[in-house]
């Protein structure tokens, strides 16, 4: 079992070292900011997502390792988990899996917290075996009328001895366990940035649990980026809240509705409510220094390499 850290103990940067990053290539070789997209794997990790995102010109990659909408947990397919593994090492992309969305810690449905600790686990196992750097959760919700304390009890009695699995220690190939805030809906148990903080303190700041913040959700959940200054205070929230090195990896997607407006429906960059100069400012910003950013933008092929594009304009 892990130590946990000190609230006041900060984990490393993602761009510290190889060896931090889980062993593969540091993403600052490449750019500050590797951009990247989530591709679509049916087919093969490799065969079919890694040709994708080079179609796209995508530096990094997220993948799902499981059908997003169900509780299977498939063992996956060696040579494909092998040549995903083996390219992404050598191209130096930086790899992530997004755990599926029926997760929920926060469930008072019993069957519910189970099948998401077997769903997690297995999206963490696989993570390791591709060379996937993180795995994203969402945070869940409070259902069933429960407290947001009671809801926050079962999240550490159910996913902290999932953290305590995972080798904290300097060149561990182990993933990061990263936070999704939400947008907002329903009885969320994270989606503001003052949110994470009780989370965290829930889940004792493990030294591998990190932050995924996507622009989207915050927006819909009251942060409004698009004013000036607004992602940069955001940005400096989720540093005073979570502290240094726990932001891992961006999800950047623009929002089709107004800041507030807890609807999670992402726009492609700059067509959307948050606009394209609130990415040009999150890409500047000290606390992303090293941190890939993956669009989950609509409009197919032609719209994901349109958004890596403008990122990488957008980037410098």
């Amino acid at each position: 079992m892990s130590t946990a850290p000190s609230p006041h103990d900060a984990p490393p940067s993602p761009s510290s070292s190889s060896a931090d990053a889980g062993g593969a290539a540091p993403a600052s070789r490449r750019a500050r900011n590797p951009v990247g997209s989530h591709v679509a794997v049916a087919g093969g990790l490799a065969a079919k997502g890694l040709a994708y995102a080079r179609e796209i010109g995508a530096e990094a990659v997220q993948v799902f390792v499981a059908n997003p909408r169900g509780w299977a947990t498939p063992a996956g397919d060696p040579r494909q988990d092998e040549a995903f593994r083996t390219a992404c090492a050598d191209e130096g992309i930086p790899a992530y899996v997004h755990a599926p969305y029926l997760i929920n810690f926060g469930s008072h449905t019993e069957a519910t917290a189970e099948r998401s600790v077997a769903s997690l686990r297995h999206s963490l196992r696989r993570a390791r075996h591709i060379g996937a750097l993180g795995v994203v959760v969402h945070t869940g919700s409070a259902t069933g009328g429960r407290d947001r304390a009671t809801a926050l009890a079962q999240v550490r009695e159910r996913m902290l001895p999932l953290l305590e699995e995972l080798d904290p220690g300097e060149g561990s190939q182990d993933p990061w366990l990263l936070l999704e805030p939400t947008a907002g809906q329903g009885a969320s148990l994270c989606a503001r940035a003052a949110d994470l903080g009780p989370y965290l303190d829930a889940l004792e700041r493990h030294p591998r649990l990190g932050i995924c913040l996507d622009t989207c959700h915050a927006f819909a959940a009251g942060h409004d980026m698009a004013a000036e200054g607004g992602m940069k205070a955001l940005l400096d929230e989720v540093v005073a809240v979570a502290g240094e090195g726990r932001l891992r990896l961006v999800h950047a997607n623009d929002s089709k509705d107004v800041a507030g407006a807890r609807k999670d429906r992402h726009a492609n960059i700059g067509a959307g409510h948050i606009g394209a100069g609130p990415f040009r400012e999150l890409l500047r910003h000290p606390a992303t220094g090293g941190v890939p950013l993956v669009i989950e933008t609509p409009g197919g092929r032609e719209g994901h390499a349109a958004d890596v594009a403008r990122l990488k304009e957008l980037r410098g």
